[in-house]
């Protein structure tokens, strides 16, 4: 019988799973793991370890399934917190889930149940895995959840062969409903639990007051920026990739100061919250941050032309093949599905392999595209590959 732990959140997505391999005859150990200590920043009643580590224990109990317990803290804060930190400080926004499921749940967590004799480490994601054969050496597909609503897949484009080897995903196939039916018909404590929010392992956060842990807490201006900016914009003696991929840069004269934050590194694009600028027909969005200058650019309306972006542009080093079988060479380019944020819905794009790097380049302008974050690429429903947007 194959020995696999399963990462038990206490959640109801993860007990689920728990129990659909114990269906399927696997030797099923459940596992919860600690990432986390302090609470700056968190918000009141939302440091959630306590009670998710005895759901845990009562879904164990429920299924009849050993119980561990692993402190990871260490390594999340080194790998994930501390990368977060050094992000923010550069003005870029990382995304601490994927690092997480990178570095954590498929890295160290891994590990502790590979020491446990597990074969296989198994979570409550929605995503799919199937396996093919090129020259007779097996090739791991990951696939997007069967749930549109729920797909995770985003948050696993990071991973690689060698940790889809040993990953099962056993609610893949499932909707969220029949997921929360199949809990209470087993009258699992989680079945009506509500799923996590937050930053992975630490919960909801007041993320200025998380960040100031680190970062310093400095007054600079709040400059709006009018659409009529755009209109006298010109592209210059760029190629066409890189001129659809530049981010729009301004100075203070370009626009009006209309208001005070407390760091630019605080804010990233996109954001509405938090800037407390009144008197406005409409709200105010942050089109960009200058970190060397502490200066936080707005402009008016959801429909702001700096929010809009049609390209980006990755280095060649942060690009990351899940399936390097299907890697393009240089100087190609393939069209893809694509999303820079989980949750959104894939666009057609194409992407190009030059000399100075990675561009992924949108049919239709993107909103918030963020340095820091992940852009994740699909083929039809397989995710093929991810990187870190450097602009």
């Amino acid at each position: 019988m194959e020995r696999v732990v399963v990462g038990l959140s206490g959640g109801v997505d993860s007990s689920v799973a728990a129990y659909m391999l114990k269906q399927q005859g696997y030797e099923v150990i459940g596992m919860f793991m600690k990432n986390w200590h302090d609470t700056t920043g968190v918000l009141k009643g939302d440091c959630p370890f306590d009670d998710d580590k005895q759901f845990a224990e009562m879904v164990a109990r429920k299924l009849n399934i050993p119980f561990e317990f692993v402190d990871l803290s260490d390594q999340y804060r080194k790998r994930v917190v501390d990368y977060m930190f050094n992000e923010y400080s550069k003005g870029r926004t990382p995304n601490p889930d994927v690092l997480c499921n990178r570095e954590i749940k498929f890295d160290a967590f891994m590990d502790a149940a590979l020491k446990l004799g597990a074969k296989y480490v198994a979570t409550g994601h929605y995503c799919r895995k199937e396996v093919i054969y090129k020259d007779n050496q097996p090739i791991y597909r990951l696939l997007a959840g069967a749930d549109p609503n729920k797909d995770q897949s985003y948050f696993l484009c990071q991973l690689n062969q060698g940790q889809l080897s040993r990953a099962l995903f056993p609610i893949g196939h499932l909707l969220k409903p029949e997921v929360r039916k199949i809990a209470a018909e087993l009258g699992l404590a989680t079945a009506e639990r509500k799923d996590s929010q937050g930053i992975c392992f630490v919960g909801k956060v007041d993320l200025p007051v998380f960040l100031q842990q680190k970062l310093k807490a400095k007054k600079g201006k709040i400059v709006e920026i009018p659409r009529e900016f755009y209109s006298q914009k010109t592209i210059g003696n760029k190629n066409e990739l890189e001129s659809l991929s530049e981010p729009y840069t301004y100075k203070i004269s370009d626009g009006k100061v209309v208001g005070e934050h407390q760091g630019a590194q605080f804010f990233t694009i996109g954001q509405r919250k938090g800037l407390n600028v009144g008197g406005k027909a409409e709200p105010l969005f942050i089109i960009a941050t200058d970190i060397d200058n502490n200066i936080v650019y707005v402009g008016m309306g959801q429909s702001h032309p700096g929010l809009y972006r049609s390209g980006l542009y990755m280095k060649t080093n942060e690009v990351h093949w899940i399936r390097p079988d299907l890697a393009i060479p240089e100087e190609l380019s393939v069209k893809v599905l694509a999303r820079i944020r989980y949750r959104q819905p894939l666009q057609n794009a194409t992407l190009h392999n030059t000399s100075n790097g990675f561009y992924l380049i949108f049919e239709t302008p993107q909103r918030g595209i963020t340095a820091g974050q992940f852009a994740a690429w699909y083929i039809n429903d397989e995710l093929i590959g991810s990187g870190v947007i450097d602009r």
